[in-house]
């Protein structure tokens, strides 16, 4: 099974849309990796607390960020550009419908938590690492400051889909 969680990164903001998770600029590529430099390239939060091109963002295997991630134009490659940067866990209040399920065929974990919940995660400071057992539906969020465990639900399928990896490796385990 495929293991899910590590270092987190923050976006403080809601309505983080696909032009900005991927610009449409590089619609153009014909290969994922093409995609992986230019991951939040566009992405401006107001207090200017965000760097594309920082460390903490290279390293990040979980993405911690408000409501309605992945609004916008439904195009796969804003979930490859996650993909291809290894963000196999994104946490949030919501998910835009279909950016949400691109991310199960994708084998990325789309974690929906209640706002105090959220809140919680953003209360903790620095270097931050989340842990996911996907069959307890829990994740455990461990800092300095401490530990956060949260709860969370997925339909039998969508488990079983980021589990295998993905679409692709599902259907082959299945079909």
């Amino acid at each position: 099974m495929k293991q899910f969680g590590g270092k987190a990164i923050f976006i403080d903001r809601s309505d983080i849309n696909t032009d900005e998770i991927i610009p449409a600029r590089y619609l153009t590529e014909i290969s994922k990796k093409a995609l992986q430099p230019h991951l939040l390239e566009d992405l401006r939060l107001e207090d200017g607390s965000f760097d594309p091109a920082s460390e903490e963002l290279r390293q990040a295997r979980v993405l911690v960020t408000r409501a309605n991630f992945g609004c916008g134009s439904s195009r796969e490659h804003a979930v490859w550009a996650l993909e291809v940067n290894d963000i196999n866990v994104v946490i949030a209040e919501s998910f835009a419908r279909i950016f949400r399920q691109n991310m199960f065929n994708c084998g990325i974990l789309a974690v929906e938590l209640a706002p105090s919940d959220i809140e919680r995660l953003f209360g903790l400071n620095g270097g931050v690492t989340i842990d996911v057992d996907l069959d307890k539906g829990e994740i455990t969020a461990d800092s300095a400051d401490g530990t956060v465990r949260c709860g969370f639900t997925l339909n039998p399928f969508d488990r079983e889909l980021v589990a295998a990896g993905g679409w692709l490796n599902y259907a082959d385990q299945h079909y």
